[in-house]
């Protein structure tokens, strides 16, 4: 595949739509390169960020049917679906793509492009591989859908980039090519966006449609949705998880990567959480299936030195304290119900209090219900999801009802036993309460350090 010639910004008229931290980083890039740049959102303009005001000066409008049609590009960040303004832009011959091509258009062709997609496990794996890369000496660019967007990370020295890829990204990336691309596994999510769920996994493909023999597609063994998604390329398939995957356990304490017969040993991963090993799995088929195919070379050392220190990333499922026989756990980020079934099975505690609930994704609750079947201690519900969630459980485990995340907190700390765990993993979005899912894992966390132990 020929690469694609960088793109050409200077003089141009370019509409950016969406200015959250994707839309903000691509309105920079454009005004930096000389173009003229036009900020659209449907916020009202005291809701935006203060850089976003502050940048864009007066340049921000609302979009309409017929205001983005006069432009030379759109720019579209990813929370932004389909709409008329969109449709009608495009029917006039304007180019329309996300801020993902427009950084990856804007660096150098020869800067390997290594995306992480799934539902499920995404941010960990990227900031693994990323960790694996670094361990090496490799200059790394780590970000994307999670931390900082890949336009930011135009103009710095790099020898690779890593960037997490959600399904909202993946639907605007005409020519972007990535030497490597881990679709870590594909679940019901997002389906107040897409009509079904074929359609949100065919969003989740779209990258290996430009991949060619020469690229990396990793894809967990046995799993035919990401295979057949991973087959709409050309690029070379490597397996990770079980059984007699390219890089899999071995059944006798350590990872084994057949790709280059290298082993590390489980028990000195930083990272822990059974749901992990498979996370830890695809990071290394990753970087060993780059190595091999030449593309970036990173040594076994390097890899097993950054296993022994990788100790996963905020609000992911990491233990906040421990207090009267009971582990408090924050898992803000599991926004989706295959997230929370995954942190839930993967606690070492037998039983768990979990705090869950949310905007709705209009996913079924069922999986969640079988995960609670068998390691649930009781429910605690908050969020416009509370009666969705509540009519599935019921009957399955004691369920309550709390108006803030502090009471939340307090009533899973009446509702534990010693040994179990209280964990907060929502199944759900945050925009209902919370600014972000970080903002609701702050919370959590103060609540939880502010709870006084048993006399």
């Amino acid at each position: 595949m020929p690469p694609v010639p960088p793109i050409e910004l200077r003089e141009k008229h370019i509409a950016v739509v969406g200015l959250g931290a994707s839309g903000l980083a691509a309105a920079r890039l454009c005004r930096r390169a000389g173009a003229m740049v036009t900020g659209f959102d449907q916020a009202a303009r005291d809701l935006l960020s203060p850089d976003a005001r502050e940048f864009l000066s007066g340049d921000v409008h609302t979009t309409a049917a017929g205001t983005l049609d006069r432009f030379d590009l759109i720019v579209v960040s990813p929370g932004v679906p389909e709409n008329p303004a969109l449709s009608s832009a495009a029917q006039h011959g304007v180019e329309i793509i996300g801020e993902l091509e427009l950084g990856a258009r804007a660096l150098p062709p020869s800067l390997p492009l290594i995306l992480v997609g799934g539902t499920n496990g995404k941010s960990t794996v990227t900031a693994l591989t990323a960790a694996l890369f670094a361990a090496a000496g490799h200059r790394t660019f780590v970000g994307g859908n999670f931390g900082t967007p890949l336009s930011e990370a135009v103009g710095d020295e790099l020898d690779v980039a890593v960037v997490e890829i959600s399904s909202f990204q993946a639907e605007r990336l005409p020519t972007l090519h990535a030497r490597g691309h881990a679709l870590l596994n594909v679940t019901p999510d997002h389906l107040d966006r897409y009509a079904s769920f074929a359609d949100y996994a065919h969003a989740k493909g779209n990258p290996f449609a430009q991949m060619d023999d020469r690229d990396i597609a990793v894809v967990p063994l046995a799993d035919e949705a990401c295979a057949q998604q991973a087959r709409r390329g050309a690029a070379r398939l490597v397996t990770f998880g079980i059984h007699d995957a390219d890089v899999a356990p071995d059944g006798a304490g350590a990872i084994l990567d057949r790709l280059r017969d290298h082993r590390y040993s489980l028990d000195e991963l930083a990272l822990q959480g059974g749901h992990n090993v498979a996370n830890v799995c695809a990071a290394i088929a990753l970087v060993s299936g780059l190595a091999v195919a030449g593309v970036l070379d990173t040594s076994a050392s390097a890899i097993a030195r950054a296993l022994r220190e990788f100790r996963g990333l905020p609000h992911r499922n990491v233990l906040v304290r421990e207090l009267d026989q009971v582990r408090y756990y924050d898992d803000s980020k599991g926004t989706n119900v295959g997230a929370t079934v995954a942190a839930l099975l993967g606690l070492v505690e037998p039983r768990a209090v979990l705090i869950a609930g949310g905007r709705d994704k209009l996913g079924s609750y069922e999986p969640l219900v079988v995960a609670l079947r068998q390691r649930g201690r009781a429910l605690v519900l908050i969020g416009e999801a509370a009666d969705r969630i509540a009519s599935a459980a019921s009957g399955v485990v004691p369920i309550a009802r709390a108006r803030s995340m502090a009471e939340a907190v307090s009533i899973g700390r009446e509702l534990a036993h010693p040994g179990d765990a209280v964990m907060l993993s929502p199944a759900c979005s945050s925009y209902d309460m919370f600014r972000d899912y970080k903002e609701r894992g702050d919370i959590f966390v103060h609540a939880v350090l502010a709870l006084e132990g048993i006399a």
